[in-house]
Order: C-alpha cells, then structure tokens, then sequence
C-alpha cells in the first residue's frame, strides 16, 4: 500500500506580505471611493437648494427693483404736488410761513418746546 505523502511547504513570508500590502491598498481605495460617493450624494441636494436660493435671489432683486421704482414714482415732487391739491392743500401765503428763531442742539422740537417753557417759568419766578 502506498501512504499519501503530504507535501508541507514552509510558507514565505513575502506573499503574506504583499498580500497584506494588497489588502490594505483595497482597502484605502474602497474606503476613498465610499468617500466621493458619499459627497456626490450630499452634493446634489445642495445644489437643489442652491438653485432654489438663486432664484429666490433674483425674485427678491427683481422686487426691490420694482419697489424702488415704485418709492421713485410716489416721492415725485409732481406727484406729491397733485396729491396735495387732491387733498385740498395749498401752497401757504407769505404770511402764513414763521421761521423758528431758535435752534437747541440734540433735542427734539418737543423737547425745545418744554425747554423754553421751563426757562420762560423760571424768568418770570425770579425776581
């Protein structure tokens, strides 16, 4: 009878080597192709919002645009003029126009008018 022989061959240390160097660069590629897809699949909703806010945008400029001329067209001295005259207004006679003689500094008009009073109250007080 003949007995099976078994080959036993020592194994060498440089296929496990490069298969361990293969091993690792698969895994460096699979995991960088993970990270493109990844980002392709972030990037298209992105750039959904992106197109949605740029037309947003432009809407918006082409509102202010409108809206400007549309300020433009009410603060037009012929306009504020026809308003007037609709309203009944007109423009005041010589003697209808006072100049202020005074002019007090950071205050408001109200606030001039208390002011002279309580100076006017304190002149007459005082003797």
């Amino acid at each position: 009878m003949i007995k099976h022989q078994r080959l036993h061959r020592e194994p060498d240390p440089r296929v496990r080597r490069s298969f361990a160097a293969a091993l690792a660069i698969s895994a460096v590629l699979v995991v960088g192709a993970l990270l493109v897809v990844g980002l392709r699949v972030q990037q298209v909703p992105l750039a959904y919002q992106l197109d949605a806010l740029r037309a947003e945008r432009a809407r918006t400029e082409t509102l202010i645009r409108q809206l400007e001329i549309e300020v433009a067209t009410l603060r037009s001295p012929v306009r504020v003029d026809q308003r007037a005259r609709q309203l009944g207004l007109s423009v005041p006679a010589r003697g209808q126009v006072h100049l202020a003689r005074e002019y007090v500094t950071g205050t408001t008009g109200l606030a001039a008018a208390q002011k002279n009073r309580v100076a006017a109250v304190e002149k007459v007080a005082t003797p």
